[in-house]
């Protein structure tokens, strides 16, 4: 009977050395965390006031401001200068920025957080444009993203991987998505691009009062990425999204939320956790968030992942 009961209490003792580890969370940071967003109408305007918001009322002791910006360029050059704690940017900016390729003057020492959704290439154009592949854009006015976007960057390797170049072949304008979509519809532009998820709310907005397709870009994507590498990828864009016309091949590219490699381990835990302890609150700033996953979040390739959230997706798996 006695062994019994020691028995009882080495494994009533081994329960709470167990319960124990599991609560050994780091500290809840506190302070001021920035999130660099992106254009407004975008999706990484809705998805960063989203997790802003989510950070706020989850850790009481910390201030979240939204910051607009150009994009993925300018939201890596914020997170290296400290103007911003964490941003979202593309796998293809991300992957210049940490090689010192342009637009960037040197190498940049950002990670991932995670990997969260995919963007989508969309070429845009009034439904009765003539417009129906990339080269028949020549000698028109076409709008090929902010300046720091991440849609400027593939823009322009789109267009000249068609024969194009936006600074002769084009009259090109450097609008944000709601800036095209306004010219678009006043007849401004002929056509813009833009890189973002599905539904981006510019667009759709657009479509109350303009017709508008998508044009297929199925010509250039093989090339794309035989001359930029394997972070574009051939997918399709789902007539559910913006009506039949626009159900064309495009060319995808992922998107990662990403910090400086010294963000405190602490920190990156919990920004880590947030994005998926308050996934639902996520889903309703935009549904894009209902594609973040455990299982390929942590797929950030050319970034490595902070140390800090390795922690929590080794700690969280079931």
């Amino acid at each position: 009977m006695r062994m019994a009961r020691v028995l009882a209490a080495a494994a009533a003792a081994l329960l709470l050395l167990a319960g124990c580890a599991g609560n050994d969370e780091p500290p809840r940071p506190s302070g001021e965390i920035k999130v660099a967003a992106g254009n407004p109408g975008g999706v990484y305007a809705d998805y960063g006031a989203g997790y802003a918001d989510l950070i706020e009322r989850r850790l009481p002791r910390v201030s979240a401001p939204v910051l607009h910006t150009g994009g993925s360029v300018d939201n890596l050059r914020q997170v290296e200068a400290k103007q911003a704690q964490v941003g979202f940017a593309l796998a293809d900016s991300a992957a210049d920025a940490v090689a010192g390729r342009p637009p960037f003057s040197g190498r940049l020492p950002v990670v991932a957080l995670a990997a969260l959704y995919d963007n989508y290439v969309q070429l845009v154009v009034r439904a009765d444009s003539p417009v129906r592949s990339v080269d028949a854009l020549r000698g028109r006015r076409v709008s090929v993203g902010a300046e720091g976007s991440g849609t400027a960057l593939i823009a322009e390797r789109i267009l000249k991987v068609a024969g194009l170049s936006a600074d002769e072949d084009v009259t090109a304008q450097r609008l944000d998505v709601l800036g095209s979509a306004d010219a678009l519809a006043a007849g401004r532009i002929d056509a813009f691009f833009w890189s973002g998820g599905l539904p981006t709310g510019a667009i759709t907005e657009l479509r109350r009062s303009t017709q508008i397709r998508l044009v297929d870009l199925g010509g250039v994507v093989g090339e794309l990425s035989r001359s930029y590498g394997e972070l574009y990828t051939e997918t399709t864009v789902p007539a559910v999204v913006y009506g039949p016309q626009s159900a064309v091949t495009t060319v995808s590219v992922p998107n990662f939320l990403v910090v400086r490699r010294d963000m405190p381990e602490a920190q990156a835990y919990w920004l880590t956790r947030l994005l998926f302890d308050g996934q639902a609150e996520l889903i309703r700033a935009h549904p894009e968030a209902r594609r973040l996953d455990r299982r390929t979040a942590i797929s950030t390739h050319p970034l490595d992942l902070h140390p800090g959230a390795a922690r929590w997706y080794r700690e969280s798996h079931p």
